[in-house]
């Protein structure tokens, strides 16, 4: 199991010690219970042994020992890979009775524990030590495979299209150790794990014994675990070239070139056509409300007389009743994107107050998509604004000119995104130098790319290694319609 391929790896190896905390670890080590197709193995694990009751070094919850245990024993479980992001640090905690013999185990479950007793009280235990089943790609436990079975769309979901969307991970407890999580990393993360994504068998007939694992301590595994996640991270950066790195396929306003832009009609269009994230245009009404709009009037789009911003949502959508797909507030586009499974690229057109762009950041966060959500602008005072007041969302500054300096401004407004706006040349590509493009990925900054149909400009623009790209339709940014021109 613990195939020592690399010298950062055998450095963990070498930390272990022969004494009777590690000789207790190993008797009891769990034997887990894994899906016959889960491509991702533990390597190693850290123990601690709990002779009262204390709080976990490893985990948020403080170990209990109920009534006839000895002692516990705390098993911190290490893959480098979950199907969603880079790395996975599982739990599992054993209780031991006077005589040698399990009594009671808990284990982890998407940031909480439960109990490991099935619905009949009895425990899944294999030789006389706990067996859990660990759920396909992302290795929570579960007492038996009933319970992993009830969430298998979900599981199938990150085993198939989420397969690497979530990047480099963090927890609370390395949030400040860990420097590695950025939009350039976080694609490279990206990339590797959806050529990996996989279906699971639903059969847990691969059995690992955690013995095979290199076991250490906790603090141990604690301050190898930053050093680990640089390494891989490090790997991932020699080994896959800008041209092959997996690239963002933006619905720009919605598959627009077959809808009407900013519609559901269109974001469902985008959605069939292999989009991972809609653009969308935000402004604000006179009563603040939210909505997707380009314009500042209805003239184009709904073909009567109006400016957004001085009429209420009410007035709005008497306005454009009946004139094709109606105006969408955005709780209806953020819902819509939660239906589909898209990200949200939110251009900022008009916003007034602090306030009322707070507000869109709540709903985001209320309902999941902030972390998939990019707010771009081509205010940059917006931009700074939002950044201090929401330093966990993600940005992007959009700008026109070929003469600005895109690391200076990206990184004065902290921003995760430059966004050239160069649709106007006949070679925009050729403006992405090496030296331009190499200044931007060494601050850390990912390029998106302004909406584009252009079959050539477009499979250039893969071969530059660019983060994301829009497009009227999204089908034209698979990369089966870039081997050869339309």
């Amino acid at each position: 199991m613990a195939d020592i391929k690399d010298c950062q790896l055998a450095g963990l190896q070498g930390g272990q010690r022969a004494d009777d905390d590690r000789s207790l670890a190993l008797q009891f080590a769990p034997m887990l219970r894994m899906d016959a197709r889960e491509p991702f193995l533990p390597l190693a694990f850290a123990y601690t042994i709990f002779h009262e009751d204390c709080d976990s070094p490893s985990f948020p919850r403080r170990v209990q020992l109920p009534s006839g245990c000895s002692f516990a024993i705390e098993y911190a479980i290490w893959w480098d890979w979950d199907i969603e992001h880079l790395y996975e640090l599982e739990h599992i905690w054993v209780y031991v009775g006077p005589d040698d013999r399990v009594i009671a185990a808990d284990a982890s479950w998407h940031g909480e524990w439960r109990s490991m007793r099935s619905s009949d009280g009895s425990l899944p235990l294999l030789d006389g030590r706990v067996s859990p089943c660990s759920e396909p790609g992302k290795h929570a436990f579960a007492p038996d495979p009933a319970i992993l079975l009830k969430q298998k769309s979900k599981t199938g979901l990150a085993c198939g299209p989420r397969a690497g969307t979530s990047g480099v991970h963090i927890t609370p407890l390395f949030a400040g150790r860990i420097a590695e999580r950025n939009v350039i990393n976080n694609q490279l993360v990206w990339t590797w794990l959806e050529r990996r994504r996989f279906e699971p068998a639903w059969n847990f007939s691969q059995t690992v014994d955690l013995r095979d694992c290199i076991a250490v301590p906790w603090p141990a595994l604690e301050a190898w675990i930053p050093e680990r996640v640089a390494h891989l991270v490090a790997e991932l950066e020699a080994s896959i070239a800008p041209a092959e790195r997996r690239v963002l396929r933006i619905a720009h306003r919605g598959a627009s070139a077959l809808a009407q832009e900013n519609s559901v009609a269109a974001f469902r269009l985008a959605a069939e056509r292999g989009a991972d994230m809609i653009e969308v245009d935000l402004r604000f009404t006179a009563d603040n409300v939210p909505v997707a709009a380009h314009d500042a009037d209805l003239q184009r789009v709904y073909g009567v007389e109006g400016n957004i911003a001085d009429c209420s949502l009410a007035q709005l959508q008497q306005l454009t009743a009946g004139r094709g797909e109606p105006l969408l507030t955005m709780e209806q586009v953020v819902q819509s994107c939660r239906e589909l499974m898209l990200g949200l690229y939110l251009d900022v057109k008009d916003v007034d107050n602090e306030s009322a762009g707070m507000a869109v950041v709540e709903l985001l966060r209320q309902n999941g998509m902030l972390p998939v959500t990019v707010f771009g602008s081509f205010r940059a005072d917006w931009m700074a604004e939002l950044k201090a007041l929401c330093p966990d969302a993600m940005t992007s500054i959009l700008f026109a000119s070929r003469h600005v300096d895109p690391v200076a401004l990206g990184s004065s407004l902290n921003a995760n995104f430059v966004h050239p706006c160069w649709e106007r040349f006949d070679r925009p590509q050729d403006w992405l130098t090496p030296d331009w493009l190499a200044a931007v990925r060494d601050a850390g900054l990912g390029v998106m790319i302004w909406h584009e149909h252009r079959p050539d400009v477009i499979r250039d623009l893969y071969q530059l290694g660019i983060y994301g790209i829009c497009a009227d339709d999204p089908l034209d940014l698979l990369p089966k319609r870039l081997c050869s021109p339309h």
